[in-house]
Parts: structure tokens; sequence; C-alpha cells
């Protein structure tokens, strides 16, 4: 669940100290593809003049998305903060994905279940959403063209996501008959399709990226819109955004035949006797031959629907325009950061149709634009710490790459055993280890290589933890 520089005019310079850049290239951040989602970890951008721009745009005969005027500065604080929300996505997956039984048909995993439900990994997509689209209009590059942008996107995206279909598939050796099941998973398309056996064919986490293709889509063409509004409307344009977004949610609860209650969603204990399978139900075979299993309608509209969670994204967008045009003064965590917090205790209480995103996404914003700030206010604290901001970089294939590990590990240890509370934390610490550094590798030796090979001009070096040059 990370993007490029946007303005097809000349931005407001930054507020604080990032002010004085010189125009070399600092910028870099990432944003990311749940569940998260996540996606792009960052890139930096090239001083450009706007005849250098407009003689691009003349020479590939192609519009550009945007001619922005000047570079802008590092954010690591947001890139540290996106490794906090892959991390709250694994801890709900170590929970759903890790069939050691018998402690998960004890009373003390339903109530940890409880305290760690499924709007915690929840909470983890909506930020990369944000975050997504705030990180696109920030690090736009100059003169980006429509193609450029879009082959980008696509370069970030699917060489890391069908990595961990492959090794998934290796793993699990799931039967490939019905091709209804996984192939929507590799084109991702998935989560357009209204059924459980679909949206979670091949690896799971990837629903998510569903929605990321969709904001990357819709940029370039909702772009001149959001120019359109005037600096001194931009949070009250959020607001009437964040109020469609609860109305939408509304009618789905309203309307829509689905779950009514306000109990929390809860991973069903299936398997029967006391040993630990050899698959999780999403990695087994009978996953991939059973018929269409319908999914509530109002649950997928609310959480899975790509559409439905478009506005997220550009509340990211509408929070990217208010920093960079000083509109967002806010420099101090601890408000945004409790009303979070209340946000998410709020969820226990609420139908699930606003337990996932809705309450949660004033806060989320509120945090992804003081964070930013703070940045460009030099403050520095815990999320741009370099050891968080590299974590932050390989978020996306951390992402990923979990529930292809946790396959790995069901299978070669779990499987046929007994374990108690014990055996799970050892399974979660040790699939936590192999995916941090599973998805080092991917970062490094795929992704960047990838980046740099194909899709256009070669970034600087990473500014990790500290203002660019």
């Amino acid at each position: 669940m990370r993007g490029r520089q946007v303005t097809p005019e000349p931005a407001a310079e930054p507020r604080g100290r990032a002010a004085a850049s010189d125009g070399r290239a600092v910028a870099q951040s990432a944003a990311a593809a749940n569940g998260a989602t996540p996606t792009e970890t960052a890139a930096v951008t090239n001083a450009t003049t706007s005849k250098s721009a407009a003689a691009q745009s003349i020479a590939t005969s192609e519009p550009t998305v945007a001619d922005p005027r000047r570079d802008r500065p590092a954010l690591p604080s947001l890139t540290g903060a996106r490794w906090w929300a892959a991390f709250s996505v694994f801890i709900l997956h170590s929970l759903v994905f890790l069939p050691v039984y018998p402690f998960q048909k004890s009373e003390f995993f339903r109530r940890l279940h409880y305290w760690f439900p499924m709007q915690l990994g929840a909470a983890g997509v909506t930020f990369f959403f944000v975050l997504s689209g705030f990180i696109i209009y920030w690090s736009y590059k100059p003169g980006m063209t429509v193609r450029l942008f879009y082959r980008r996107r696509v370069l970030k995206i699917y060489p890391t996501h069908l990595l961990a279909a492959a090794i998934f598939i290796a793993a699990a050796g799931p039967p490939l008959a019905r091709t209804v099941v996984w192939l929507p998973d590799l084109l991702l398309i998935h989560n357009w399709v209204p059924k459980w056996t679909t949206v979670g064919g091949l690896n799971v986490p990837s629903w998510s990226l569903t929605s990321e293709m969709l904001f990357y889509l819709s940029f370039p063409l909702m772009l001149p819109l959001v120019r359109r509004i005037p600096a001194r409307l931009l949070l009250p344009a959020a607001g009437v955004l964040l109020l469609g977004i609860l109305a939408m949610h509304t009618a789905y609860f309203l309307w829509v035949p689905g779950p009514k209650g306000i109990a929390n969603a809860f991973a069903p204990r299936l398997v029967p006797g006391e040993l630990s399978p050899h698959f999780e139900l999403h990695a087994a075979p009978i996953w991939f031959t059973q018929p269409d299993i319908p999914v509530a309608q109002s649950y997928w509209l609310s959480y899975n629907f790509p559409a439905s969670r478009l506005p997220e994204f550009f509340l990211g967008v509408l929070a990217a325009r208010m920093v960079l045009e000083g509109r967002w003064h806010n420099t101090r965590l601890a408000p945004p950061l409790l009303a979070l917090f209340l946000a998410y205790a709020a969820t226990w209480v609420v139908p699930v149709n606003y337990k996932m995103s809705a309450l949660l996404l004033a806060p989320t914003t509120a945090v992804v634009a003081t964070l930013a700030t703070r940045d460009l206010n030099g403050h520095r604290g815990l999320n741009s710490n370099p050891a968080l901001v590299w974590l932050g970089n390989i978020s996306y294939a951390f992402y990923l790459i979990q529930f292809p590990v946790m396959v790995i590990v069901t299978r070669t240890l779990i499987g046929g055993g007994r374990y108690g509370f014990g055996g799970w934390a050892g399974f979660a610490t040790l699939c936590l280890a192999v995916s941090v550094a599973a998805a080092a590798m991917i970062y490094h030796w795929v992704d960047v290589p990838i980046m740099r090979r194909f899709a256009g001009k070669r970034p600087a070096p990473l500014a990790i933890g500290r203002r660019g040059p």
C-alpha cells in the first residue's frame, strides 16, 4: 500500500526548515498495499524546470500528470510508520493463519482474539490506503507522463506480488483446475468478485492490491479536480469526504443484506480433533476445489469492494495538499494518536460496516499529516529511526510474503503436532523473523533492481532517517 510527486502548477513552499531545500534530489518516502496494504517504498525526485518538463511532454507527445517546480523533502517518519501498520497486520495473521491446535480451540485463544480482532489488521490497511494517497501526491516525479506513471505502478506492485504468489503455490501445491479461484488473484482483480473463494484465492493478503490498482488508475484522472479545490477549502473538502464515507457505510448497513450486530468478526476454528493440520484453510486443497462461497454483501461492500475504499486514498491526497500548502500546522503527535486510540476502542461497539475503516479514517489522516509536518519542521522521533525506516521500506514485501511463510512453517513444523500458547508464540516469532529476512531479500534483490532498471531514471541513494542533502 506509495507513489510520486504531483502538482500541475507551482506548489506552495513547504513550511519549516525543509523549505530551504536547494533543489537537489531529496524526496524519498514510501507508502503502501493489506491488507494491507499496502505499496511503493520511495524514490527520490530530481529538480526539473518548467521548460524541461514541457520539453519532455512535447517529445513524448503524451499528457503529463504534473509539472512540479521544486523538489520535496524526505519524510522518513512516514516510511517508519509503515512498519507499525504492517506489523499490526502480521499480529492478526499470526492468530488467523497459524493453525496451532489445541491452542486455537482454547478459551485463552478466544480471549486473545477478542483483544486482537479483525479490525486490528484492518486498521493497518486503512493506514496504508491513506498513506498511499499522501505519498503519490507528495513525491510524483517532475513532468512524469501518465504512461510512465502507470508503468512505474505496475513495476512496483506486480513483481513482488507474482513472486509471493509463486512461493505460495510451491509451498502449498494447490490444485489449479478452477481458474476462477486463483487467476483473478494473479491479475489483481479478485476483490471485484463477491465470493470468498475468489477473494481468498492464492496469497490472501494480496486482496488489498486490487484497491491499490484502482487508486493508481484513478489518480491521473481525478488530479485536475483535486487541484481545483482552493487551498482554504482543503480541510472542509476533507470533512465533506469523511461525511460521504460515513453516509456510504450507513447506507450499506441499512439497506444491504449482511451482519447487523456489533460482535467482532472471529476466525472460527473448524478443524476436528486436537492435532494441528498441515494446511491452513486458505492453503488447503479443498479451498481450490469447493464450490463458490458467497460473502455477506454489506461486509464485502464496506471492506473489500475497491470502489468503497477509493475515498480513503483521496483523503491522503487532500492531506498532502494541506501539508504542502501550509494548511496543516499541528506538530503534536499525541492528540491524533489519542483520537486514533479512542476511535479504535469504539470499534467494539459499532456494526461491522464501521469497524474496518470508517471510524478510523479521520484520526489516521491526522496522524499522517502530523508526521509529515513534524518532518518538515525538523522534528525527529522514533519513526525516523534508521532501523524503522528500513523496516518501512521492506514492509510491502513483508506484507505479501508473511502468508506464504506461514504456509511453509505450517507444512514443515506445525502440522501433526499438539501445541499450546507457547508453541503458537514460538511459531509466530519464527514466522516474523523469516518474513522480515525474506522481505529484505525481495526488496533489495528484486524490487530495487527492477525499479532502477525499468522504471525510469535511477533513484539517488535513499535518505534514511535524515533530511536530504
